[in-house]
């Protein structure tokens, strides 16, 4: 995260105002009015007086604990037969000082506004963040790797990787953790929202053995119709991410704080339904929290849909005079038309709980192309 931006935005650095029309066809003021007069702070103050519904971003204590991360690495490689090296490697990083936001203004379980710390001081409701390095992250990774260099026509590359990525937020350039009540600011530090358990990632590209040079149909007709085409393919395949069950907060009643549901069972079955009615997982293992207090499932627990693509292209090139060529390319984009479906609806609450009815937009597609090269 820039270690900038969190001090460049809210108040008293950015001041907005709200102006409310008397209804939804009605202008707030005629045009010929102008633009209302806005009250910024006064600079020359020796403090702030801070507004009760001003969103507001500190640095907590007396200085920024600036944040770093330590790496390491152990890899072996060996070069066997057919041109293929491979190498295994663990790597782990540590986030030490992560830069984050923590809500003092945050409410207790079952206190509702009156229960906010601010509040009950000073009659202040609004979200105060103490802003400061106070975080930690870490990734370890098994890596297995391949490479075959160019050897009659064929390149290959490869990665595998079994890995696991723990963190207490989720780091978007406004970081912020889910559970804000000091008791429990321990419930956040879970498997990160990207960890990625298994990613297969495999390349190719192969110059099929026709044409002038190459091993098959050297000449003739069959040189014309099957020489200098190159065959291109990306193969991928990943885990699905994790996704935190939510609940409604209406019981809970503490401002700033993110509801999860409870786990009424131990082993959440795995149902791998797709589309209205049919469940992902298994509803039954959760329940709503109707009582004033967090429920029993953490955040991150549940994984997403697996990921399985392959793209796939050909191309040639027609050589026309000695520096003008045509290239010819056709490409198919998720080959396979396989789909990559959402993580199923996780709000304990919702009529849809644990259905998937969405999936990205990427479905098979099909491009041609020439490319003329002089």
């Amino acid at each position: 995260m820039p270690l900038a931006r969190p001090l460049r935005g809210w108040y008293p650095l950015t001041v907005s105002s709200l102006y409310t029309s008397p209804n939804t066809f009605a202008p707030y003021a005629p045009l010929s009015q102008g633009i209302p007069a806005s009250v910024p702070p006064n600079p020359g103050q020796s403090f702030l007086p801070l507004p009760l519904n001003a969103q507001v971003r500190y640095i907590s204590g007396n200085e920024i604990q600036r944040g770093y991360t330590q790496s390491w690495n152990f890899v072996v490689e060996h070069q066997f037969p057919w041109q293929m090296l491979v190498s295994l490697a663990y790597v782990g990083t540590q986030t030490v000082h992560q830069l984050a936001d923590l809500d003092i203004n945050a409410g207790v379980p079952g206190g509702g506004t009156a229960g906010q710390p601010l509040f009950a001081a000073f009659g202040r409701s609004a979200i105060t963040w103490a802003w400061n390095g106070y975080l930690s992250a870490n990734y370890h990774a098994l890596q297995l790797s391949f490479n075959r260099r160019l050897a009659a026509g064929l390149t290959l590359k490869g990665a595998y990787t079994f890995s696991k990525a723990i963190n207490s937020t989720d780091d978007d350039g406004w970081a912020q953790v889910n559970f804000n009540y000091l008791p429990d600011l321990k419930r956040n530090r879970a498997l990160a929202g990207y960890d990625i358990p298994q990613n297969l990632q495999i390349a190719a590209m192969y110059d099929l053995p026709f044409g002038p040079g190459k091993r098959y149909f050297t000449s003739g007709v069959p040189r014309w119709i099957l020489g200098d085409w190159q065959f291109n393919t990306l193969f991928s395949a990943r885990s699905g991410q994790p996704f935190t069950v939510t609940a409604s907060s209406a019981a809970l009643n503490a401002p700033d704080n993110t509801q999860t549901a409870d786990q009424v069972k131990t082993n959440v079955q795995l149902l791998g339904g797709v589309g209205p009615g049919q469940h992902y997982y298994d509803p039954t293992a959760f329940a709503p929290v109707n009582q004033p207090r967090f429920g029993t499932s953490g955040r991150n627990i549940l994984f997403s849909p697996h990921w399985i693509n392959m793209d796939l292209s050909l191309f040639r090139t027609f050589p026309i005079r000695e520096r003008l060529q045509l290239e010819f390319r056709a490409e198919a984009f998720n080959f396979t038309n396989t789909p990559h479906f959402d993580a199923p609806n996780a709000n304990v609450n919702s009529s849809s709980f644990m259905t998937i009815t969405a999936a990205e937009q990427d479905q098979r597609s099909l491009r041609f192309g020439l490319r003329l090269v002089w």
